[in-house]
């Protein structure tokens, strides 16, 4: 595929697409974000310490060690055209302030669910339906996880009809990969288009 040309013939430089990666805490969202990135991810992992108990709910995530305290970051070419930049969220309530900074010029974002801790789905699913933002709903497939149907999903999380659902291993990048793709789609079917602005 021919990359883009400048009015005077010259290459263009690839479009940039931001893209947030979101969920409750422990959903694999750093796993997702490191998985396909080109690039070693740029990631805020600390440890945990004990400050933390009686704050952070690790239900379900009890082997977890370290927690994303301000963002992980990573990048990914799909074509000559696009690239992807790709902002993980902190899942912890106490960091949700920094999801706005976040979700500023995002083009869309990735809804990571962790089955074993589905009720973690609603904020993060309320917070994108509320700012308009297209987002895809991934179910991140743990392994000792209940595994759901996409349309019990649907209406347990009372995602909208338009809202893709998708089955992911945030390990796997490939299947990552399918999940952002997916999420591509749905923001360009978002964009009006010239007959609807007339």
């Amino acid at each position: 595929m021919p990359g883009r040309s400048t009015p005077d013939g010259a290459e263009a430089a690839p479009i940039p697409v931001k893209l947030v990666v979101a969920g409750g805490f422990g959903a694999g969202k750093t796993t997702l974000v490191g998985a396909v990135s080109e690039i070693p991810p740029l990631t805020t992992e600390e440890e945990m310490t004990v400050v933390s108990e009686g704050v952070d709910d690790v239900t379900g995530v009890e082997r977890k060690t370290t927690t994303t305290v301000a963002l992980d970051f990573g990048r990914i070419t799909i074509s000559e055209q696009i690239v992807l930049y790709l902002f993980g969220a902190p899942g912890q309530d106490r960091f949700w302030p920094l999801w706005n900074d976040l979700a500023l010029g995002a083009a869309g974002a990735v809804v990571l669910v962790d089955t074993r801790k589905l009720e973690d789905g609603f904020a993060s699913i309320d917070f994108f339906e509320r700012r308009d933002i297209p987002f895809v709903v991934a179910v991140n497939v743990f392994d000792d996880a209940y595994h759901y149907e996409p349309e019990e999903l649907r209406e347990a999380l009372t995602i909208p009809p338009d809202v893709p659902i998708v089955m992911c291993d945030a390990r796997e990048r490939e299947l990552a990969k399918n999940t952002l793709l997916t999420l591509v789609r749905r923001a360009i079917d978002k964009i009006p288009s010239t007959s609807d602005a007339s």
